[in-house]
């Protein structure tokens, strides 16, 4: 995070306040608590930006916490890929941690600590099994206008309720059949203060624990127990969460009730929830559920699918973390919901590429060019490999007088302003010489197959010997040495701006028939030995990275990260 007036936004001020009070007992302490649910996205990625950033900031601790208190859908392999991603992104986690890993926790390491939390309620009165049908907690539940009706079993005796809790705990119950609630108050205006569940039934192994449990805590009954146990001074929570709030104080002030809140230097730490608005971008889904749903049903080719908005997704599409970062940065932290336009991403990949990219030459589209009056064998030709930094330093390409150049780059009856290669016209073939076209072979459907022409054989290097201009540069791979390789196009993989706005049972009929298109051509020699995942401006086409999953030696594939240039300006 800079030191900007715009970096000190709400969350950070109020931080700032509690370290100056002295609240946070001499050290500020944050989590990312993702849940292991699937792989984490490019809103993921701006709550991973607040949440290290901020401690970092302020010299304290992140934690990454997994929280894994519903079995049914999680696993090792989002565990480890979340890992993964976040290192990727820049941060790495810290403080004590619950094992062997220093600043990492698992929430399901809590779970034996937050049964004798929930059998303590039940003691005070606070919490009751209850064995209402969702469809009737409903009615009695109420709506926020009026106040619910207590749950026949809401004043049954402490004992009978610890007997029941103990009996949902060894598997006498089927899941639904009866449920733990907090006992808050029926008549809030809050909904999710009225008697809320925090404890269930699931007959379901856990990913880590196997069959120890089939009683599950509610996600709003773990988090503040988690938060306040580990010393987590400011846990901050995307806006969907603030109507939770008083339940999370609720909980916090049980734990303190009992004794439970931990001390640092003095100071009782009173975990505190703040709420900031997710990240919304158009042309996107980021519901994990529809993102699986992309995955299963093979609409994707996988999690890091290029087309993803998942961080792998956009790591395997040659996006960079500190773009990503900056992008985070750019949108801002505030309470306003709003939206933001994916050419923002692109233009922030755009402007760190362009700084830092090995610019090479390929032709996606290829057709062959033959120099006619060619002779003497092959020679090299001496490019940048990034005139924007001169450490970079240059490279050598082949040129034997045959080569490849995009189709687009030639019309046999050229358009007005059309400065390319057309029949009588001089073009620069990029640092080698000036070549001038004087026809074109065409194969038995009328599509050109061959170019040719003749070059100024004072012009090696790509400038006319008497200062003549020469208005169009094209770039070139040499026929003889050039390297075939595949070429994935990705754009957008939705049409509509919003596409979940008929419902999200409908948003499959908005995905993008073109967004993948395949090309196979011919790259310049070096990038047949590229690293997977390293990163390129292909000239004057576009920004490319080698795919980090099926790229080979010799039988190279390339994804596109993003055009080369765009109309889009940021505000």
């Amino acid at each position: 995070m800079n030191e900007s007036d715009t970096s000190r936004h709400f969350l950070r001020q109020w931080i700032e306040k509690d370290v100056a009070e002295g609240r946070t007992g001499g050290k500020v302490v944050t989590r990312f608590p993702p849940e292991p649910n699937g792989y984490i996205h490019i809103g993921h990625a701006k709550a991973v930006c607040l949440d290290f950033g901020m401690a970092e900031l302020f010299g304290g601790e992140c934690h990454l916490r997994l929280d894994d208190t519903n079995p049914t859908k999680e696993s090792d392999e989002y565990a480890e890929n979340i890992k993964k991603d976040i290192r990727w992104l820049g941060f790495q986690w810290s403080g004590e941690g619950d094992g062997k890993e220093p600043g990492f926790y698992n929430a399901s390491n809590m779970f034996d600590k937050m049964y004798d939390i929930a059998e303590e309620l039940i003691r005070r009165g606070q919490a009751y099994c209850c064995n209402l049908t969702q469809d009737e907690w409903k009615e009695y539940r109420g709506v926020p206008e009026r106040p619910g009706r207590p749950s026949p079993s809401r004043d049954t005796s402490p004992e009978r309720n610890l007997a029941l809790f103990r009996e949902m705990r060894d598997g006498k119950y089927a899941d639904g059949e009866w449920c733990l609630r907090a006992k808050i108050d029926m008549a809030s205006p809050n909904i999710h203060f009225r008697d809320p569940v925090i404890y269930r039934i699931r007959h379901v192994a856990h990913y880590h624990l196997g069959d120890k449990w089939c009683v599950y805590p509610m996600y709003d009954f773990a988090h503040p127990i988690e938060d306040a146990l580990e010393g987590v001074t400011h846990s901050m929570c995307t806006l969907e969460f603030e109507v939770h709030r008083p339940l999370y104080d609720w909980v916090v002030d049980r734990l303190d009730e009992m004794g439970l809140l931990p001390v640092r230097n003095g100071v009782k730490l009173r975990t505190q929830q703040r709420e900031f608005a997710r990240l919304n971008i158009t042309y996107t889904v980021m519901s994990k559920r529809l993102l699986l749903q992309l995955v299963t049903e093979g609409h994707v080719s996988g999690w890091d699918d290029p087309r993803m908005p998942t961080v792998c997704g956009m790591r395997r599409r040659g996006y960079t973390p500190g773009a990503i970062r900056e992008f985070c940065e750019r949108v801002g932290v505030t309470k306003v919901e709003s939206e933001s336009d994916p050419a923002l991403l692109e233009w922030c990949v755009r402007e760190e590429l362009n700084q830092k990219a090995l610019r090479r030459m390929a032709v996606l589209d290829p057709v062959k060019v033959v120099v006619d009056n060619w002779q003497g064998g092959a020679r090299e030709v001496e490019l940048p490999n990034n005139p924007l930094d001169e450490s970079a330093g240059v490279r050598k390409i082949p040129f034997g007088g045959t080569v490849w150049i995009d189709r687009a780059d030639f019309m046999e009856v050229p358009e007005k302003k059309f400065f390319r290669m057309a029949p009588g016209q001089e073009v620069r073939l990029r640092g080698a010489c000036i070549f001038k076209c004087t026809h074109c072979v065409k194969d038995e459907s009328g599509r050109v197959a061959e170019i040719h022409g003749t070059w100024d054989e004072a012009s090696w290097g790509g400038n006319a010997a008497d200062g003549r201009k020469v208005k169009g540069t094209i770039h070139w791979v040499d026929s003889a040495t050039g390297v075939q390789a595949e070429f994935r196009l990705y754009d957008r993989l939705f049409t509509e701006k919003d596409p979940l706005k008929d419902g999200p049972s409908e948003f499959l009929k908005y995905m993008n028939p073109d967004s993948l298109k395949i090309r196979r051509g011919y790259v310049e020699p070096l990038l047949a030995a590229a690293a997977p995942g390293e990163r390129f401006q292909f000239e004057r086409t576009g920004y490319f990275v080698a795919d980090e999953t099926d790229f080979k030696p010799g039988s190279p594939v390339f994804n596109r990260t993003v055009s080369l240039k765009d109309s889009y300006k940021p505000s």
